[in-house]
């Protein structure tokens, strides 16, 4: 067949000027993003072939060779996997999915090397052979297919490429790098071999080069290394985590989990175990140091990969943990679920329960051990980027709300960081205080600076400030801790039990009973807004504050549930007075009263972050009381 010119997607000729024009500080990860596609070929084959063992042809062994031509400048990587027809080749070399050069784009920070290490994340992992060559040529089969029906696709990775039908009897891919005259370095077995062993030294199938050896040289000419024909294994060639922990170094536990997860960073902590008992399984668990970019998308995949016999079944197994751990990176290998399982099967299997618990709870224990340790840098690193999604497994997982519970942090009026675990709170708690005062709002800042907190700020009383998105839902489930219950200080009236002294308790009841008449003004002309007006003895400088009734939902909640697009139930706050503040003695008999009134509640909403419902109608009124 004649050859077919193909444009690029705008994204990925976009990508290609990035990669050649930027990512040039650290040129060598290409070794790591090819041999990484070369085994993923390799285990979709080893998936398909469990269901129609033709797709071997005669030849079952799965490998990686890599070659290379100092003569010709070329460095070529082949592997015996399941290979591409000619339409597969033009989608996924012509096109990146679902974005993915903008989402690239979007995470660029500046630091090359930084950069350079993000391409695998977004599957373009491919492109990164252009760093280094200024030619890039595939040949490929897919495995079942005639062998008159192979693809050659070749491009310069500019505008376009070229696609051909060729006669290629092997299935699999070669694909080969025309390097650059400033690549020459990986023209050389020494280089190669220690990039192999450096990034791609867990992948468990065989990678081979060719054996080298030195010829001295003949007639005064210099000596030099020639290659045998003899192909060598050059990695281990067994998975990682099913070698013996003591034969596995640090830099190795850390390379693999940068292979896995495509983050450049190292991870805080890793958990590496095989489980036996009724299940068997061999777990290799890793909590990142940085949140991915995607975290906040709950249908974003799991980050487990589930192998079961040490054969690669799926990349995203997301059964096999919480939807709250989603952030943990790591692989799971079974020696008892059936090679065939699917997705479906995931969900009901007994076996694969049981692997989730355990995973669960060793990802609980690494944070326990986290959290324990006398120096918190890296406990609050990590809380830092996942605290918020922690706490979503409050309301997802009953069994373990307790061992979640102690490790939630949290900033309160003694602390402007999120370091209060609740237990820490409880052993501050003040004698006579029989809860665990907390308010959630959008901001620390709002949270900090609410009227709500008067009283207990006048009186010493610590309360935890919550401003995460999540904290108003997740709290919903957790109704004490360690048998001390949770109280929200802007729901209920205000009761601080044997906090609270006598004369105190007089001196409001007094009020309450003096200003009868004007509470029933106030109810009457704020009947649209409030459900009840009382005087309350929370605050101490404010005039006024909202709050809930105890089986009410908060105003924030309601807040984000609208903001989200989702159905809020219709509720009306109370307005709590402050009986000795001086804008309040004015109320009684002004003739702004109404306006007054009205003042006073949308002050009250935006003390707590809310905005008043008509704000041009709340400008006339403060205007006119102004003038």
């Amino acid at each position: 067949m004649t050859k077919q010119t193909h444009s690029f997607q705008a994204e990925v000729a976009q990508l290609l000027h990035l990669v050649t024009h930027s990512l040039y500080s650290n040129p060598e990860i290409f070794v790591r993003e090819l041999v990484s596609n070369a085994s993923d070929a390799a285990d979709k084959l080893r998936f398909e072939g469990l269901n129609n063992a033709a797709l071997y042809e005669d030849n079952p062994n799965l490998e990686v060779r890599i070659a290379f031509d100092k003569d010709a400048r070329t460095l070529s990587i082949t592997d015996t996997g399941i290979g591409l027809t000619e339409q597969e080749a033009i989608d996924n070399l012509g096109t990146i999915a679902k974005s993915g050069t903008k989402d690239f784009m979007g995470e660029l920070s500046g630091d090359q090397k930084a950069d350079a290490q993000l391409i695998g994340q977004f599957g373009v992992g491919f492109y990164s052979g252009f760093i280094v060559a200024d030619k890039i040529t595939v040949e490929s089969r897919r495995a079942g297919v005639p062998a008159d029906q192979g693809v050659r696709w070749v491009s310069g990775g500019t505008g376009d490429f070229e696609v051909e039908t060729i006669h290629r009897p092997e299935r699999g891919t070669t694909i080969t790098l025309h390097l650059r005259d400033d690549a020459e370095e990986y023209l050389n077995a020494w280089k190669l071999k220690s990039l192999i062993n450096k990034y791609s030294d867990h992948i468990s199938l065989p990678i081979l080069m060719e054996k080298e050896e030195w010829k001295d040289g003949e007639n005064d000419q210099p000596g030099s290394m020639v290659k045998t024909g003899e192909w060598e294994t050059v990695n281990q060639a067994n998975a990682l985590w099913t070698r013996p922990k003591k034969d596995i170094s640090q830099e190795q536990y850390t390379e693999f989990y940068k292979a896995i997860s495509h983050d450049h960073e190292a991870p805080l902590t890793w958990s590496h175990n095989r489980v036996e008992g009724n299940t068997e399984y061999t777990q290799l668990l890793y909590i990142p140091g940085k949140a991915p970019f995607d975290l906040w998308n709950r249908d974003k995949k799991a980050g487990i990969k589930l192998y079961v016999k040490r054969v690669f079944i799926m990349d995203d197994a997301e059964a096999l943990m919480p939807t709250y751990l989603r952030f943990v990176k790591g692989v799971i290998d079974s020696a008892d679920l059936p090679l065939n399982v699917s997705r479906e099967l995931l969900q009901e299997s007994r076996d694969v329960r049981a692997i989730r618990d355990g995973s669960t709870k060793r990802v609980l224990s690494m944070l326990e051990d986290l959290a324990k340790q006398e120096d918190k840098t890296q406990y609050n690193q990590f809380y830092a980027e996942f605290g918020a999604v922690l706490k979503e497994g409050l309301g997802e997982d009953f069994g373990n709300q307790d061992r979640l519970a102690k490790l939630l942090r949290y900033a309160s009026t003694q602390s402007d960081t999120p370091s209060v675990s609740l237990a820490d709170y409880k052993a501050r708690m003040k004698e006579g205080q029989d809860a665990i005062y907390y308010i959630t709002a959008d901001t620390l800042a709002a949270a900090k600076n609410s009227p709500q907190l008067e009283v207990f700020k006048k009186k010493g009383i610590e309360v935890l400030l919550m401003s995460d998105r999540v904290d108003e839902w997740s709290l919903n489930y957790l109704q004490a801790f360690d048998g001390t219950p949770l109280q929200s200080v802007a729901k209920g009236a205000v009761d601080l039990g044997k906090l609270q002294d006598e004369t105190e308790k007089k001196a409001a009841e007094e009020a309450a009973e003096a200003f009868k008449p004007l509470l029933a003004k106030l109810k009457e002309a704020l009947k649209e807004k409030a459900e009840d007006v009382r005087v309350t003895t929370r605050l101490v400088d404010s005039p006024a504050c909202l709050v809930v009734q105890d089986d009410g939902m908060s105003t924030q909640l309601a807040r984000l549930l609208k903001q989200a697009g989702q159905q809020a139930p219709e509720s009306k706050p109370v307005l709590e007075i402050n009986a000795e503040h001086a804008l309040v003695k004015k109320l009684d008999g002004s003739v702004h009263f109404h306006d007054l009134a009205h003042i006073l509640f949308d002050q009250a909403l935006l003390a707590e972050g809310g905005l008043p419902e008509d704000p041009a109608a709340y400008v006339r009124r403060v205007n006119a009381l102004l003038v």
